[in-house]
């Protein structure tokens, strides 16, 4: 569909939007005063509002899921989820608030950007021919770093701990505006980002470094960086909705709540303390969205309910305390977390109650909003209730401009997305979070390129950028790629290329005691060949305190961008300013810190 079509097809909302944002010039005598961006607002939403019907309202208060990558072309399990075969009829029947976007062999929405705004215009066609004229929310997670949905064109950064070891939050700010900026041109208007987590735990096996760090002053200082810029840069339809998640805080969790309940055993004064600031960082800074938690607080709510579904956590902390007047969504309602003390069908009408304004991901989308329907009908929620949440999601999509430019240009997207600039700026950011840890005998920076190099250890992408860096300065590089967790053999086979080789690189990702552990036995027995051993933690830095290499790198990211870093650190071509945004206990002995917060070596 051609830009000026679909233009056409939205003229009732074009106009309207119009009419209201010309106020000031259309005044007569009778009405001198322009109206207010919100007395616009206002009024929009109160004329919406009163022209639909219960089940309307109900509908706008979900998010769903969908299957395919064209709102006109069929997949099956569209039909065995939704009954209906295209994303188009989806939107049609269920009239829902929004769709959230994937990449994963699931739910395969993203293909490259001409795909995705072709899409996203076709679904929000289908939205505003519902009758409603109400355009969707369309959103992805694009944390950046190991949580990226738009893979390139678009501009790839690191994420939000190694944008934090550069310690300049305005490269926070820049990163997150160009995301924004590159997602809207896609047709994408919300971001479920940042992760406003504190990572306290090392041993988190959701977080990690989707948290800044485990310093809530930190933390604090990135997550309201990047709110302004998702949300602050700019035309506001040039924009996304910025969403903090996940409230009351994940970052001390030791089970990943996909998969489990987490029970955190924080008190009320911890909580204050450690995981709130980030969340009060963020309402302050005007974010749109705050997404739930599927963790127990025992200490803080002995009801025992999910955090998503506790009236305590969502109403008396969030709303009450933290003082936040937003949006709030739910993590995905199909997650173990979530569902593992309640049926599907309680689980929409007892996040309600608990204080959600949205719910996202229903496992059956139909069964929920009748369960919505009926919990109204028999008391449990009021029309009243509804309300409350029904005028914070139109505020939102009027206030992000979603009403003004609910479509986007189609030709335009392509060469939205990883310009010369944009990616320039990437560059320069990933460049400062690269973080030495270790140095000894001074083997770093390389005085000249080694003739032959051996780049080792987890991940085909990594392994193969770092090589390819190290032939461009003129070392013969041989790639040895290994999975997570590594068998004898392939142990082996690494060893015996080491011997021939006159430097070794090894990168290890989320290298534990128990977990993925012959990565500690594939470093040890490098380290054992007496060949120069250059260590690289690619996602978690703790892995720097498993395996005694002579020289420790972090990235907290294995990107392809990361490594080119990497090897401009290693040859001095800039030297390296990461400072660690979490300290790093011994592997057996959590009280002992062997590198502090803070810490970083450079030259």
């Amino acid at each position: 569909m051609r830009w000026n079509s679909l233009v056409r097809r939205s003229l009732p909302v074009w106009l309207a939007v119009f009419t209201m944002g010309c106020s000031s010039e259309a005044d007569t005598p009778d009405d001198p005063q322009p109206k207010t961006f919100e007395q616009e607002m206002e009024a929009w939403v109160s004329t919406t509002v009163s022209g639909m019907t219960l089940e309307d309202k109900v509908s706008q208060l979900f998010v769903t899921y969908i299957y395919g990558q064209a709102a006109d072309v069929a997949h099956p399990k569209n039909v065995e989820a939704f009954k209906e075969d295209t994303p188009a009829k989806v939107v049609k029947r269920y009239r829902p608030g929004g769709i959230i976007y994937f990449n994963n062999d699931t739910r395969d929405n993203i293909d490259n950007p001409r795909q995705i705004a072709a899409f996203s215009n076709g679904l929000q066609r289908a939205a505003l021919e519902t009758g409603m004229h109400i355009p969707l929310f369309i959103a992805t997670d694009q944390e950046m770093g190991i949580v990226t949905r738009v893979g390139p064109p678009a501009t790839q950064f690191p994420g939000n701990m190694a944008v934090c070891a550069g310690r300049n939050a305005d490269d926070a700010k820049q990163a997150a505006a160009i995301t924004g900026q590159e997602l809207r041109a896609l047709g994408i208007n919300v971001d479920f980002a940042p992760d406003a987590d504190v990572n306290s735990n090392p041993l988190n096996p959701v977080i990690g470094v989707r948290s800044f760090s485990s310093d809530p002053a930190l933390a604090s200082e990135f997550v309201a960086a990047q709110v302004h810029g998702y949300q602050d840069s700019g035309d506001r339809t040039k924009t996304v909705s910025s969403t903090a998640k996940h409230f009351p805080g994940h970052g001390d969790a030791a089970t990943d709540s996909h998969t489990g309940l987490p029970v955190i055993q924080r008190t009320k004064e911890e909580w204050q303390q450690i995981d709130a600031p980030p969340f009060r960082a963020a309402a302050e800074a005007g974010i749109d969205m705050i997404m739930t938690a599927h963790i127990q607080l025992p200490k803080i709510d002995p009801s025992g309910e999910p955090s998503t579904l506790s009236r305590t956590v969502l109403t008396d902390m969030l709303r009450n305390e933290v003082g936040y007047k937003g949006l709030v969504i739910t993590d995905s309602l199909e997650m173990d977390g979530v569902r593992i003390m309640h049926p599907d069908a309680d689980l929409p009408v007892l996040a309600l109650q608990a204080g959600a304004d949205q719910l996202l991901m229903a496992h059956d989308l139909g069964l929920a909003v009748q369960s919505v329907m009926n919990a109204i009908a028999d008391g449990r929620l009021t029309e009243a209730r509804i309300n409350e949440s029904l005028l914070r999601i139109l505020r939102t999509k009027f206030k992000r401009g979603i009403l003004l430019k609910p479509f986007v240009n189609e030709d335009e997207a392509e060469r939205s997305l990883g310009t010369p600039d944009h990616l320039a700026t990437a560059s320069r950011i990933t460049d400062r979070t690269v973080t030495v840890l270790r140095n000894e005998g001074n083997v770093l920076p390389l005085q000249a390129a080694p003739a032959k190099v051996l780049v080792t250890g987890v991940g085909a992408v990594p392994t193969a950028a770092l090589s390819d860096a190290f032939n461009a300065h003129g070392s013969a590089a041989t790639t040895q790629a290994i999975k997570a967790a590594p068998s004898d053999a392939d142990i082996a086979a690494v060893v015996a290329a080491a011997n021939q080789s006159d430097l070794v690189v090894v990168l290890t990702n989320a290298m534990t005691a128990t977990a993925n552990a012959n990565q500690k036995k594939l470093v040890d027995q490098l380290v054992a060949t007496q060949k120069p051993v250059v260590a690289v933690a690619t996602r978690n830095p703790y892995d720097a305190t498993y395996a005694q290499a002579p020289a420790w790198l972090a990235t907290y990211s294995p990107s392809a961008g990361s490594m080119q870093s990497v090897a401009k650190v290693l040859f001095g071509e800039v030297p390296p300013v990461g400072k660690l945004p979490v300290p790093l206990p011994a592997a057996n002995d959590p009280a002992t810190i062997v590198y502090p917060l803070g810490h970083g070596l450079t030259w």
